[in-house]
């Protein structure tokens, strides 16, 4: 399946805005509804992401279609990462082991703030060079010649 890659940069803007305050009030129970919107796009697909839901009825219909799709792979990856950093900020924020809260929430809003500042999806990175070395062919961008509907 592919997605129009604009949506998970919207989605990493709202998730640079959400770790932000985390980091700002310390509040776990924000990094716990942030690890749950991850794991929704990282283990049911990006079809049931929040900020992907918001982006598709809200951004999408004022945008011209996408000149590329990219493959959903990557950017579910990316998720599944992000998902394991706010679960261990999570426990870290929550246990009062704060430190832990604090470090793990800065990685996943360095990563998400690579994305929306400088288009450069670290998860997706790493899925695409663990795809590779495995030996497994690894396409990220499709031409989106038919001027398909995009799911993301």
């Amino acid at each position: 399946m592919y997605v129009d890659p604009r949506g998970p940069r919207f989605g990493a803007a709202v998730t640079t805005a959400v770790l932000a305050v985390v980091l700002l009030i310390g509040n776990g129970w924000l990094l716990a509804a942030q690890a749950l919107v991850f794991a929704l796009g990282a283990f049911g697909g990006l079809r049931f992401a929040p900020y992907g839901l918001v982006f598709r009825a809200l951004v999408r219909p004022r945008l011209a279609a996408p000149e590329q799709l990219e493959a959903e792979a990557p950017p579910r990856f990316a998720q599944g990462v992000g998902f394991a950093f706010a679960l261990a900020g999570t426990v870290g924020y929550l246990t009062g082991i704060t430190a832990l809260g604090i470090v793990a929430t800065a990685f996943a809003l360095g990563a998400a703030f690579l994305n929306v500042a400088f288009d450069f999806c670290l998860g997706c990175e790493v899925h695409l060079r663990l795809t590779r070395l495995l030996g497994r062919p690894a396409i990220r961008y499709v031409t989106n010649n038919r001027r398909r509907e995009a799911h993301a």
